[in-house]
């Protein structure tokens, strides 16, 4: 499950690894409260990469699915140990076992499912 491998990735100490579990063509889009980040393309997403905070960050995922060539993730962000919102995550694999497109959507105003 790539989804799964790509936020451990982002949430370790060398998010750069993230980069190996996408396309050269990724397309991707983050909306976060301060705004929306996207790009069509591994290159920009290492721009995005290098752009974020280093922080003690994880994504606590508490419901994932698979169907056909989409995995979806739905969980909480935790940034040293307090929990700052929701997200919901999903991507689209290639058949190459890549992430081709993703898109995630972060609130610290709504949760789907009710914080552990």
């Amino acid at each position: 499950m790539v989804l799964r491998a790509y936020m451990a990735c982002m949430d370790g100490r060398d998010p750069e690894k993230a980069l190996e579990l996408v396309e050269s063509g990724f397309r991707f889009l983050i909306a976060l409260p301060g705004g929306e980040r996207s790009g069509t393309s591994r290159e920009e997403f290492a721009a995005y990469i290098a752009g974020r905070q280093a922080v003690d960050r994880t994504h606590d995922i508490r419901r994932f699915a698979v169907d056909g060539d989409v995995e979806t993730a739905y969980g909480f962000v935790v940034e040293k140990g307090v929990t700052k919102g929701a997200f919901l995550s999903a991507a689209q694999i290639s058949p190459a076992g890549l992430m081709a497109r993703y898109q995630s959507f972060f609130t610290t105003d709504f949760d789907l499912v009710d914080r552990p």
